[in-house]
């Protein structure tokens, strides 16, 4: 019965560790959906900063330009008042003129005063006259100024709207972008997941059902045991048989995912909660970890694997997968990852 019980909590699959890696790789995910909105946001505030310093320089060239106008308007306003005082002055020099010459022409008594009267008359006349004219040329110019102004308003409320525009498309264009790099990241995301999918169950079927070779959640499990000696992290001959047949799938593997997703193998070692002597060839299990994982990264290249697809981790005792003091529990936690994932 003791026996019996000891093969089922050794055929029991953890699942933990999986759900563990599952929810990181969510994670890595929705940080990297972050990464893309907050520099979607920063690109977007960049472009509306810039749009707004545009638009109040246009704005404020429009109110100065509003202000110019009004201006001219008082002025012409002004200009225009004066003109009409003047010319009911004219009118009025022009009736006394016009009784003055009627007396001078009906009257046979009419002396030189009267008759020097009626020149210095004439005379504020014509001048008055004078006055007139520029004034009236004046209102012309201050016109044509006021037209132009005009015209130079229109244009600049043009160019503020084309200018608003352009703002609304760069905002839809921001928005699509975002929108479509999400697409993407799903689809890049599926696509890793089948080829994950299709070389795992290649390694099932080369490794057959060894005990001491697992799989956990996305990653496969080598017992340290099958691959090192004790205390060393050279490759013994099962070791060098088993990475052999997981080169194989990695090669045919790699010519079946397209260039353009970046994936990598990830070989993490791990060791169990005793501490190295410190005497021998490594001085603690982060050491040892290293090298073991760094050992069959380069057998992998032996073997044709390029090394750009291919990542080294040791992590020594501290990312045990069972609790415990026992040596079961150390026996798994002795170990060698191989995870396909995102580079």
């Amino acid at each position: 019965m003791a026996l019996g019980r000891t093969r089922r909590m050794r055929d029991r699959v953890d699942y933990w560790p999986g759900f563990v890696d599952a929810l990181s790789t969510l994670l890595l995910a929705i940080m990297f959906l972050l990464s893309v909105f907050v520099l979607a946001q920063f690109l977007l505030s960049q472009e509306i900063t810039g749009k707004d310093a545009v638009l109040n320089r246009l704005n404020d060239q429009i109110n100065e330009l509003t202000n110019l106008l009004a201006l001219e308007r008082t002025n012409r306003q002004d200009i225009e008042d004066s003109l009409a005082s003047m010319q009911a002055s004219l009118n009025e020099s022009e009736k006394e003129r016009s009784r003055l010459e009627d007396l001078l022409n009906s009257g046979s008594g009419a002396n030189a005063e009267q008759q020097a009267k009626i020149g210095v008359l004439s005379g504020q006349l014509d001048s008055q006259k004078q006055i007139s004219q520029r004034a009236l040329s004046q209102v012309e110019l201050l016109n044509q100024q006021i037209s132009a102004l005009r015209r130079q308003i229109a244009a600049l409320e043009d160019v503020l709207e084309a200018s608003e525009s352009r703002d609304r498309e760069s905002q839809t264009k921001i928005a699509d972008l975002g929108r479509r790099l999400n697409v993407a990241l799903a689809q890049r995301v599926q696509e890793l997941n089948r080829y994950r999918s299709d070389f795992f169950g290649r390694l099932r079927e080369i490794l057959s059902d060894r005990p001491d070779i697992r799989i956990v959640g996305d990653r496969f499990v080598f017992q340290s045991e099958v691959l090192f000696s004790s205390g060393s992290a050279e490759l013994n001959d099962s070791g060098k048989e088993e990475m052999h047949k997981v080169a194989e799938a990695l090669l045919q593997l790699a010519k079946e995912i397209p260039d353009e997703i970046q994936w990598v193998l990830r070989v993490d070692g791990h060791t169990d909660d005793v501490p190295l002597s410190g005497t021998g060839q490594f001085k603690d299990n982060w050491e040892l970890s290293q090298a073991r994982a760094l050992a069959v990264v380069k057998y992998f290249i032996s073997q044709g694997v390029p090394p750009s697809r291919l990542v080294a981790a040791g992590f020594g005792e501290f990312q045990p997968i069972e609790q415990g003091e026992t040596e079961e529990a150390r026996a798994k936690n002795r170990r060698i990852e191989l995870k396909l994932t995102e580079r």
